[in-house]
């Protein structure tokens, strides 16, 4: 499909098209055994719980995991850091999604100071050592880093706030994610900085427009995973909307201040 036709077709009118391309994608990995890991991060109220809900909506629920785990327990916070995740990765003919991953120790807890400088830094120099070990395993993996401009990251934050049926996506955190907007931003650039990896790429997804960040993330997993007789039928994603990391986006506005 071309760009131009892309843009005419609306989004109720995509998002049926390329869920069932997840779907034969899926069928191909089930049949295959094909172990599937994508990890989820970005700003807080970016947009990361829908997208993984219109990813997953019309897939295998035997075959799929959307994981997002709380906050350590005492034993947990005594482990090797990765511990508590490998149990969660995915067996074979598994897709598994992560709802924030191991990456806290690069972001919130970096921001906050849940864990310690030196904490911090044995993750960024083992994250991708860890990453290629899964990769060298059978586990095909793609990360997204949702990014979204501070100030529809407040509406978001205070819609909410406002929105009864909201409130089980609120958490005490939100209160800080506006005033340490700057400490969040330097801590992402280091992070996306130092575990970009061949094996294990970043892929930057700007999020303010939440439907075009949804068409594009699925368009993405679905030319990376899929075989080619599915993938085919996908368009690329929309390069103004969803690009491969690279140190110059930092600087260059394709990544919010």
């Amino acid at each position: 499909m071309s760009k131009t036709s892309r843009d005419d077709e609306s989004y109720d009118e995509a998002l049926p098209r390329l869920q069932l391309a997840l779907v034969k994608m899926q069928q191909r990995a089930l049949a295959e055994g094909e172990k599937v890991l994508v990890i989820f991060e970005g700003r807080d109220a970016a947009g990361k719980d829908g997208t993984i809900r219109r990813v997953t909506e019309h897939m295998s629920v035997r075959a799929t995991r959307v994981v997002a785990l709380s906050k350590p327990s005492d034993i947990e916070r005594t482990q090797w850091y990765f511990q508590r995740y490998v149990s969660h990765l995915p067996a074979g003919g598994q897709f598994v999604i992560f709802n924030r991953s191991w990456y806290n120790r690069a972001g919130v807890e970096k921001v906050m100071a849940f864990s310690t400088p030196a904490e911090q830094e044995d993750f960024l120099r083992e994250a991708p050592l860890f990453e290629e070990m899964l990769v060298g395993s059978g586990i095909r993996l793609v990360k997204f880093w949702m990014d979204v401009s501070k100030s529809e990251q407040a509406e978001r934050l205070a819609e909410r706030e406002n929105d009864p049926l909201k409130v089980m996506k609120t958490s005490p955190l939100d209160a800080f994610a506006q005033p340490k907007w700057d400490d969040y931003s330097a801590a992402r650039d280091e992070m996306l900085r130092r575990t970009d990896t061949a094996l294990a790429p970043w892929v930057c997804v700007k999020a303010d427009q939440k439907k075009a960040a949804r068409l594009n993330v699925i368009r993405h997993l679905v030319n990376t995973l899929a075989p080619p007789a599915v993938a085919k039928d996908v368009e690329a994603p929309d390069p103004d909307v969803l690009f491969r990391f690279e140190i110059a986006a930092t600087t260059d506005g394709r990544l919010c201040d």
